[in-house]
């Protein structure tokens, strides 16, 4: 009888301190419902197990973008041409820089008039309108110079070299005839282009190999993050605040795993 009495004040013992416990559990999952801690080092460790994954997404992705540029992707040629632009004579040396800079800021606009623009395209018999061909010319005028520098870029570099040279010639006869100025020199004729301007491929292998990394890496620290499993009884203290008292062998078949409530920064 008295046996009896203190097996069942035991159990009623048992069963308060497992109450206690899981009242801490609860207490514990109320005051840190809306945080998320992340371990660092847990976290490099994640990366770091992952590196061959994370290196062979790297390689792929790059790969790709390699191919993709090779074989997929129109390259664009340019092709350029300088003129000179002179002023009148009989004017003082500043006033003729003055008036040349300006003289080009003009010659610039004419470059992509239409009638300009349209006598090339009836030179070289080109299948495009002048809007069209507008939109593959710049240009440029360096800084506190007179020359004036026409780019034209097309998919084909003999193309872009033809449009180039009889676009710089047409602009000089056009400002010849029309304006009352001394027509531009062209100083440096167009040439062929031997190289594609773009697309690059080193760039785009870089972004590509850049990119690849950057996503396997957000997934691996997605499933970290995903993950609120415990690993181990040092995991029990660190992550719920209780102490462990004692460490039961796992039976077989049951899983080595038990949630956790939340991770720790």
């Amino acid at each position: 009888m008295h046996n009896r009495f203190l097996k069942q004040i035991q159990g009623i013992c048992w069963r308060g301190k497992v109450s206690k416990e899981r009242e801490a559990i609860s207490m514990y999952e109320l005051e840190n419902d809306d945080e998320i801690e992340i371990d660092l080092r847990e976290l490099f460790l994640a990366l770091k197990k992952k590196i061959v994954w994370i290196l062979l997404t790297t390689i792929v992705f790059a790969g790709a973008a390699g191919l993709i540029t090779k074989f997929a992707m129109t390259p664009v040629y340019s092709s350029s041409a300088q003129l000179y632009v002179m002023s009148k004579s009989g004017i003082s040396q500043l006033t003729d820089l003055t008036m040349g800079t300006q003289l080009t800021q003009d010659y610039m606009v004419i470059v992509k008039t239409r009638p300009v623009l349209e006598q090339v395209i009836n030179d070289l018999k080109l299948d495009m309108d002048y809007k069209e061909l507008s939109e593959k010319i710049t240009v440029e005028n360096p800084t506190d110079t007179r020359i004036m520098q026409i780019t034209v870029s097309d998919n084909d570099p003999e193309l872009a070299k033809n449009i180039t040279q009889d676009l710089a010639e047409v602009t000089s006869k056009t400002v010849a005839e029309k304006m009352d100025v001394k027509s531009p020199t062209i100083i440096e004729k167009a040439y062929k282009a031997d190289k594609p301007d773009s697309p690059s491929l080193k760039k785009n292998v870089l972004i590509g190999a850049v990119l690849g990394f950057i996503l396997m890496a957000a997934a691996i620290v997605i499933q970290y993050l995903m993950n609120d499993t415990i690993l181990k009884e040092d995991d029990i203290e660190k992550y719920l605040g209780i102490n462990t008292l004692a460490q039961l062998p796992l039976v077989k078949g049951t899983s080595k795993r038990t949630k956790k409530v939340k991770r720790a920064r």
